[in-house]
């Protein structure tokens, strides 16, 4: 009897042989030829599922930016919740530094999802086809830093005339920031580093100084 394949478990094993080509070799590298290769398939199987080079890629960043999305969503509900607050002020800093946390490379997955996810940034610089994929991600971040920046301005734990917009905004940036210098210049920034100076932004925030 034939070989029954799942659809969805083929294209799982598809897109994390993207990943691993464009960690390793970078996305220039990630054509049809070499991912199947990599996922140790003949390419007409990846052809199969995916019509082109292009969808392969839109279909890996959306893989990224689900997978991503899915562990801040665990966060943002404990955070938003309103039947199970957090009682202190350093709980609250410390579950808002847990969430904020999945975006930076401080561990070995983070690490990996941050080399291969700001190659598909780079990449939709200049490929019309990806660039609304590439701020897929980002737009989703800004959305819910601002949700719980303004719910933390009307609890009373900001200042009042806190600009949420923009505090959302100079957020996202601090957390590009730490991602990209921890990529480009391995061993100058550790995990312990990037969260005491998210720790600190924070602090700051709530304290009301610039």
């Amino acid at each position: 009897m034939p070989k029954i394949v799942d659809p969805q478990e083929r294209r799982r094993t598809v897109v994390e042989a993207v990943f691993q080509v464009v960690e390793r070799d970078g996305l220039e590298q990630a054509s049809l030829r070499n991912v199947a290769a990599e996922a140790g398939l003949a390419i007409g199987s990846v052809r199969h599922y995916f019509a082109g080079h292009t969808e392969l890629m839109v279909f890996a960043m959306r893989a990224m930016s689900e997978r991503v999305t899915s562990r801040l969503a665990v966060h943002a509900e404990r955070l938003l919740a309103v039947d199970t607050p957090l009682r202190t002020p350093q709980e609250r800093l410390e579950a808002v530094v847990r969430m904020l946390a999945e975006v930076l490379p401080l561990d070995e997955e983070r690490h990996r999802e941050t080399v291969v996810w700001l190659a598909f940034v780079t990449a939709a610089r200049t490929r019309p086809q990806l660039r609304s994929h590439a701020d897929e991600l980002y737009d989703g971040l800004l959305a819910l830093v601002a949700r719980v920046l303004e719910g933390a301005r009307s609890a009373g734990r900001l200042p009042a005339d806190a600009d949420v917009a923009l505090e959302s905004r100079r957020l996202c940036a601090l957390l590009d920031g730490l991602s990209v210098e921890a990529v480009l210049h391995p061993g100058r920034l550790n995990a312990e580093t990037m969260l005491a100076v998210l720790r600190r932004h924070l602090t700051a925030l709530a304290a009301g100084k610039p």
